[in-house]
């Protein structure tokens, strides 16, 4: 098998950013910056956790900004 015969392991990041609601936990914040950047989305979800939990919440507000204005 070649290199080119393999698939990406996450995914091709899509254009823009839009909420992935159908796979969301909360709002899917989270979801959709794994779709527009190509990133796994538990990566994501576990990022955003570790920085509400060191920043005192501050990613908190800011996963719910995201979620408020996306879309």
């Amino acid at each position: 098998m070649n290199n080119l015969d393999r698939k990406p392991a996450v995914g091709v990041p899509n254009q823009g950013f839009r909420l992935d609601r159908s796979g969301a936990k909360i709002w899917g914040v989270c979801g959709g910056i794994a779709n527009s950047t190509g990133i796994d989305p538990m990566l994501v979800r576990i990022g955003f956790v570790i920085g509400a939990l060191i920043s005192v919440g501050t990613a908190a507000i800011i996963y719910a900004a995201i979620g408020l204005i996306a879309d």
